[in-house]
């Protein structure tokens, strides 16, 4: 059977190359919306998360209605952090919209999507995006694609891709460069002409592969996929068989499919169709349903594996279960469990009954799950992000990375240096004429830890630079890792103006009067290598003498206020983020003085 009346795509591009935007033009233009309806920017992107840091970072799903066929549009993150987002949503699809922009061209994580759709033996439909930039260079970028497509080796077919030219901002697309653009009808008939119809037996027994998990509070968890064989009915009888070839009798309690930005309730739904089914809580994302006579599993896509890892454990500062709703490593535990259920390149370890070790991506794969986590009411502490090691009959081999940076001339030897000094090798460089260069490196992933604060720094923040996951490669040797110490406070109480004034000549303060602090808590960073206690609860003196410049205001330096990034890249390996929901603060593992420098003199030893 060939569904004629239905496409299945997905949406691949470099972070900021204008998917979700894109994404909303075929939506409000389709009719999906009415006219009277009032719908924000970028509407696909819908937690809280997403609006604030601008960037795509679940992978969600959308139904169009065009003419008499039916679109089920995957819009996927951008960036390479998210990768595990893009790889799950391939089996659910049979083409994919690779979008570039027109002037940056294929970036990082271009090469990424692209090569995991070619392998899966998509139908790829390039959009050059953004054709009314200024400095758009559209027939070059059209050629880098091209030479991209090659060296991914793509198949004769695949290479006789279709552009389409587009500025998803405006609303408007084109199959040449000399049509008059009014519209997004040109992108539409693309798809349906050149995007396959999905295929399958239709009366054979049923296969729905589950490539995501979603949770109502009502209705428990959602999983959805795509049925790859047969025909699914409310409320049948089936067989779930999980990852680990388990076989449980389920029964499809509700059945739904898109539609625009909502699940509408279905009776029926047929072979090649994305649904979302409910009623089955040991569901997960890789698993198969099946009819009951006729049982057997799909594969699922492989994920590429995790390259950090970070321990969550439960808060023990002073300062403990005073902001916090979920506190106790019961709360900690049964909320990473449930978050492994839809995030499939993310795996945990139980290391104690009150420490668990969280496997990422990259720093800010882990980070998003930190920030979640801490809006939902919980609290708990972390430790610094570690690279995930190999040890193998070669030696210890550790994850690199390809590095692309984009940085004026004038900063360009700076960050070569620091690079370098973090086993950076430089591959090319790529003068563009405009007063940047492009510079790529091949970099261990360790050496990334802690950097992008520094590189935005040395480039006065003009510099930006993208990363993707390079493989394994021997042991690089020991890298340097901050070159400045801590300012730690000296005891318990709320600091003062007179405390801090004392502390500022030291380094750099991170607080200001008037804020509780705790022993061991990190205030500041040291001018010096070493770590400096300091006691911004002290108090000035009072005396019957009046000195000359006694009534002089103290002259505060304005605190650094550090984000949840910048925290986590601050911290050496004997400091911890303590995370609330009001508050995120510095400390060390050892809050007390004494025992910190005992347990450094057993060390040295």
């Amino acid at each position: 059977m060939v569904r004629e009346d239905l496409r299945n795509v997905a949406i691949i591009a470099h972070v900021d190359h204008g998917k979700t935007t894109l994404v909303d033009q075929l939506l409000r233009q389709s009719g999906t919306f009415r006219k009277h309806e009032n719908i924000d920017e970028r509407v696909m992107d819908s937690s809280d998360i997403e609006r604030e840091r601008g960037i795509t970072i679940l992978s969600k799903n959308t139904a169009i209605q065009y003419d008499d066929i039916r679109i089920n549009i995957v819009d996927t993150p951008g960036h390479a952090d998210f990768g595990g987002e893009v790889e799950r949503i391939m089996k659910m699809v049979d083409g994919v919209l690779l979008l570039v922009d027109a002037a940056e061209g294929p970036m990082p994580q271009t090469r990424f999507v692209l090569k995991k759709a070619l392998g899966q033996k998509l139908k790829p439909i390039v959009v050059i995006n953004k054709i009314d930039r200024p400095e758009a260079r559209v027939e070059e970028v059209v050629d880098e694609v091209l030479d991209l497509f090659i060296e991914l080796g793509a198949d004769e077919d695949q290479l006789e891709f279709p552009v389409v030219y587009a500025s998803a901002k405006a609303g408007i697309a084109s199959r040449t460069m000399e049509e008059e653009m009014k519209d997004m009808k040109p992108l539409f008939e693309a798809i349906v002409q050149e995007i396959p119809s999905p295929e399958g037996d239709a009366e054979d027994g049923l296969q729905l592969l589950i490539s995501n998990i979603d949770y109502d509070k009502y209705t428990g968890k959602i999983g959805i996929g795509r049925i790859v064989r047969g025909r699914l009915t409310k409320g049948q009888q089936a067989v779930l068989v999980t990852t680990d070839k388990e076989e449980i009798n389920v029964k499809i309690n509700n059945l739904f499919m898109f539609q625009g930005l909502k699940r509408t309730e279905a009776d029926e739904a047929f072979v090649g169709e994305i649904v979302s089914v409910s009623g089955i809580e040991e569901i997960s994302i890789g698993d198969t349903i099946c009819s009951p006579e006729k049982v057997e599993a799909l594969p699922f896509i492989a994920i590429d594996e995790p390259t950090i890892s970070m321990n969550f454990m439960v808060n023990d500062s002073p300062f403990a279960g005073k902001e916090g709703k979920f506190v106790t490593s019961r709360h900690l535990k049964d909320r990473l469990e449930r978050e492994m259920l839809s995030n499939v390149a993310m795996k945990m370890e139980v290391v104690t009954t009150e420490c668990f070790r969280i496997l990422g991506r990259g720093e800010l794969h882990i980070s998003i799950l930190i920030e979640t986590m801490r809006r939902e009411g919980y609290e708990f502490a972390v430790s610094r992000p570690e690279v995930i090691m190999k040890k193998t009959e070669n030696g210890l081999m550790e994850p690199m990375e390809m590095l692309y940076v984009d940085v004026p001339e004038t900063h360009m030897s700076s960050v070569i240096e620091k690079l370098g000094q973090r086993k950076a090798e430089m591959i090319n460089m790529i003068p563009s004429g405009t007063g940047t260069t492009k510079l790529e490196f091949r970099i261990p992933a360790r050496g990334l830890i802690g950097y992008r604060s520094e590189f935005l720094t040395d480039t006065k923040g003009y510099g930006t630079f993208h990363h993707l996951f390079d493989g394994y490669e021997a042991y690089k040797g020991e890298i340097r890792g901050r070159n400045r110490g801590s300012l730690i406070a000296h005891e318990s109480g709320q600091a003062v103006a007179y405390g801090i004034y004392n502390a500022q000549e030291r380094g750099v303060i991170f607080i200001e009067p008037g804020m509780d602090v705790y022993e061991g808590m990190v205030v500041g960073e040291s001018s010096r290598l070493e770590d400096i206690t300091v006691n911004v609860c002290k108090k000035k003196q009072m005396t019957n003498i009046r000195s000359s410049g006694a009534d002089d205001a103290l002259k505060l330096v304005p605190p650094v206020r550090m984000s949840l990034e910048q925290s986590l890249e601050f911290i050496t390996d004997d400091e911890l983020v303590e995370v609330t929901p009001r508050t995120i603060r510095l400390r060390k593992r050892i809050l007390q003085k004494v025992q910190r420098e005992r347990s450094q003199r057993q060390k040295n030893v």
